[in-house]
């Protein structure tokens, strides 16, 4: 037997504990072609409020009564799949629970003498392919641009910013404590930074911060931060749409200034993406990143719950601001 947690009800805004629930069920016999996971680390990242919703997505949603699935560590206690060895560590999208068997297809085995495996959780997985691709595709930075980022000091946004840094570029981070400033200006060298939540004019504060105005806009946040910094683009800017987090619990369809006249008069890109869209140069992308770091230009860091209980309180605190870096939960 073992604990699982499952969607127990569809959020309406903001999710709490009591949209989760614990059970313990039973661990079925391995069959040919699966592995006994035992978990090590979960991620919980801003995109599973979204499949918590029964709305048309880019993934499906959670089906209300069974587990949450999302990314995370384990190790193999058992394996009937080639290329599985017992002590393996694995990563993968794996239920919420101690312990399962799944499916080998679609885990990779990992190695933690290249980097800490939560390391595969953030600057070596999604999140640090998220911010290679996203910034360098479509953001294409160039030596003296001005780059502003939103969401600076979580998990996408410190790979965002350090990787703007390497291009040769200035780099303004908008975050929402001084702790979180603190980290972004002496640890990572950003160049300016902004704390949203004690700012009164955000106008001004960007406006101030960017006095060559905006080229390149990484927005992991959206809504009245979006809506300042767009005002502060200059022609040919490029925005990338990475995150909307501040809308994700809304429950009424939010309104704000029409930024099409604004794209319009500086011949702005704005474009969306899903990191899935590189999938097959994800590769390039580590390879890339795994450089950095080796390298010391990149530097990581995670906020870290221990317990496979506080799996909902670490999920519910990214939608309060309460994560540096990459949020895991250690079992």
């Amino acid at each position: 037997m073992t604990q699982q947690i499952i969607l127990k009800s569809r959020p309406i805004g903001v999710p709490t504990p009591g949209n989760f629930e614990t059970r313990t069920v039973e661990i079925p016999a391995i069959t040919n072609g699966m592995v006994r996971l035992k978990a090590h680390t979960f991620s919980v990242d801003p995109y599973m409020r979204g499949r918590m919703s029964d709305a048309k997505s880019y993934i499906a949603p959670y089906s209300v009564g069974e587990p949450i699935v999302g990314g995370g560590i384990a190790r193999v206690v058992e394996s009937n799949a080639d290329g599985f060895n017992v002590g393996d560590f694995v990563l993968g999208m794996i239920p919420w629970q101690e312990e399962m068997v799944v499916d080998a297809i679609g885990l990779q085995v990992i190695d933690g003498s290249i980097a800490p495996l939560s390391y595969y959780l953030g600057i070596l997985g999604m999140p640090g392919l998220t911010a290679y691709f996203g910034l360098l595709d479509i953001g294409k930075p160039k030596r003296g641009e001005t780059v502003v980022v939103s969401g600076a000091a979580g998990a996408v946004g410190i790979v965002v910013g350090q990787i703007a840094k390497i291009q040769g570029c200035r780099v303004i981070g908008i975050a929402g404590d001084d702790i979180k400033m603190n980290y972004l200006l002496n640890e990572l060298h950003f160049d300016s930074v902004i704390n949203y939540k004690t700012t009164t004019n955000l106008y001004a504060a960007i406006a101030s911060a960017c006095p060559s105005g905006v080229d390149v806009y990484f927005d992991n946040v959206g809504g009245e931060i979006s809506d300042a910094v767009v005002a502060q683009i200059n022609k040919d800017a490029r925005i990338i749409i990475c995150g909307q987090i501040s809308l994700y619990n809304a429950t009424t369809q939010p309104t704000g200034p029409r930024i099409q006249p604004t794209i319009l008069k500086r011949s702005a890109l704005m474009q969306g993406f899903i990191v899935s869209n590189y999938a097959s140069r994800f590769s390039e992308g580590f390879k890339a990143l795994a450089h950095w770091v080796g390298s010391g230009q990149l530097k990581y860091t995670n906020t870290i719950y221990h317990g496979f209980e506080k799996l909902p309180e670490a999920f519910i605190a990214l939608f309060k601001g309460k994560n540096l870096g990459k949020l895991i939960i250690e079992v």
